[in-house]
């Protein structure tokens, strides 16, 4: 899945993983990991980051586990968000819940929104997803596109199930 997501973003520079890559991953990745490990989604948005250069406008930041992530996708949040006075773009489930971990971010405001979380909580670890994205303006979007959206996860056996059932 990880393979399917770095396809997503194929024209990235730089494209940064946190956590742990297999050896034969084939693609060019920056590795990194959040300190300590197991800190959560922002603090290891946090660390990627820190590798991302200050002069690259745009940040996707993307769970690792999207097996039905495209460049399509990618595309239509670059650009709602290019196209609006938003700071990022992220999907809105049927359910109407953010998808957070599917979205692309101006990379200074994400930055800013993580600085100033760090400050306020005195730390990263364990930070919620939500309250770093609150004093962001974000755009939502919908997929109408038939078929799997997006931003499913593999978070279960389950899921990986229903991933396979979609993918055939």
């Amino acid at each position: 899945m990880l393979t399917r997501v770095l396809a997503a973003v194929h024209d990235a520079d730089p494209r940064v993983v946190v956590g742990r890559v297999p050896s034969d991953l084939p693609v060019p990745v920056h590795v990194t990991r959040e300190e300590p490990p197991g800190g959560g989604p922002v603090a290891a948005a946090a660390a990627g980051l820190a590798l991302v250069p200050a002069s690259i406008a745009y940040t996707a930041l993307l769970a690792a586990d999207l097996p039905f992530l495209t460049g399509e996708a990618i595309d239509v949040l670059r650009l709602t968000m290019e196209s609006a006075p938003m700071e990022g773009a992220v999907y809105r489930d049927t359910d109407g819940r953010l998808q957070i971990l599917c979205g692309v971010w101006r990379t200074a405001a994400l930055r800013a929104a993580i600085e100033r979380l760090a400050a306020k909580r005195g730390g990263l670890h364990g930070a919620p997803v939500r309250e770093l994205i609150a004093e962001l303006r974000v755009a939502e979007v919908s997929w109408r596109r038939p078929g799997p959206p997006p931003w499913f996860d593999c978070d279960t056996d389950d899921d990986l199930r229903t991933a396979e059932e979609w993918a055939r």
